[in-house]
């Protein structure tokens, strides 16, 4: 079988060399060259056709952003970020995700040899997953590059009178690769006025916050990292910080988020599943779940148990994803209604809402 083919770009010579020893000792990859900078890298995948680039954020003579999207328009290829665990290396990352990048890395803020050496497996299972990804996304990323300029969205004009309804139903969202650009699409096109949204995005601690304040920029609904023990209010999406699970619980008649740093679950903290079960739990009929792009199947086993207890449920077509494999496995336990591309799902979301009023009125 043949090897994915990688190409290292970094401008730290301890991360190539690291870089090249983990990924070497795979059976199924190989290193086919590093490059210190964007400009000696740009003449390296000409020659090479690497099939999948480590890309630094911040180097020498280009920017790693300004390199990742002209690569995005001119040749897509599958990129893995290697991030800092900073607020600004967290905010680029986030950026590199907009324009096409199909995940990331975090470099370890101290013993980076060690470190890096811990992260071995989770850097080539990410190698792996990019290499099969659909590299569609460039299309969006396009877009993408312009959206930090454009105004800032109308949080408070009501457009569908969900009002009526949004305290009593919620969405519950689960995604993983992928999934930062998917949520977006989703977002993007909901009323301030929209029911209360939980979402869980597989993602480690210290970049939640910068997502959740990205999204908060381009959406009409409000954007934050939850917090545990908030009251879940409509016209608001609440992210599940990296590294703690969130739930749907209850305080009184309110609904409130919980969290908590309880063994991870299908090897993920945050879990999809943790957060589908306490939907299922507790909302019942008055649940809809989305489930987005991502690697596995976390969250499909709980999407069926919203499906029992009532709820309405949607998953992204294989065709939009970047990857299928979550909406795959929900589909093949029966746990979906519907079957849609992303830039659907919001509008669909809307017209379930909308017949649940008109119910509610007749």
């Amino acid at each position: 079988m043949a090897k994915t083919r990688v190409l290292i770009i970094d401008d730290s010579a301890l991360i190539r060399s690291l870089l090249t020893e983990i990924i070497g000792k795979q059976p199924d990859l190989e290193v086919i060259g590093s490059a210190p900078d964007p400009l000696v890298a740009r003449e390296m995948i000409r020659a090479l056709n690497p099939d999948v680039l480590t890309l630094d954020v911040e180097m020498p003579r280009m920017d790693g952003l300004d390199f990742l999207e002209k690569l995005m328009r001119l040749r897509p290829t599958p990129v893995i970020m290697v991030s800092t665990l900073t607020e600004r290396g967290a905010e680029v990352t986030i950026r590199a995700l907009e324009l096409g990048a199909i995940d990331f890395v975090a470099k370890p803020k101290l013993g980076i040899s060690t470190g890096m050496q811990e992260l071995a497996t989770e850097i080539c299972n990410k190698i792996r997953v990019a290499a099969k990804a659909q590299m569609h996304r460039h299309v969006l990323a396009r877009n993408a590059t312009t959206a930090g300029a454009a105004p800032a969205p109308d949080k408070t004009r009501p457009t569908g009178g969900y009002s009526r309804i949004s305290t009593e139903k919620l969405v519950a969202i689960g995604a993983s690769t992928g999934g930062t650009e998917a949520i977006r699409e989703v977002l993007i096109r909901l009323p301030p006025d929209f029911p209360a949204v939980l979402i869980t995005q597989h993602m480690p601690p210290g970049f939640t916050r910068s997502f959740a304040a990205r999204m908060d920029s381009l959406s009409r609904i409000a954007v934050s990292e939850a917090t545990d023990g908030e009251r879940v209010l409509p016209g608001h999406a609440y992210i599940a910080p990296g590294d703690r699970h969130m739930r749907l619980a209850k305080s009184g008649s309110n609904y409130v988020i919980a969290l908590d740093s309880g063994e991870p679950v299908n090897r993920h903290r945050p879990s999809v599943e943790v957060l589908f079960r306490s939907v299922a739990e507790l909302a019942g009929r008055n649940a809809l779940g989305v489930m987005l792009t991502g690697m596995g199947r976390d969250g499909a086993n709980a999407m069926l148990e919203m499906r029992n207890a009532g709820s309405f449920n949607i998953a992204q077509d294989e065709a939009s994803c970047v990857v299928f494999g979550m909406p795959r496995e929900a589909i093949a336990v029966g746990a979906v209604h519907e079957v849609l591309p992303v830039t659907e799902i919001a509008g669909r979301l809307l017209k379930e809402l909308a017949a649940v009023g008109v119910a509610h009125r007749v």
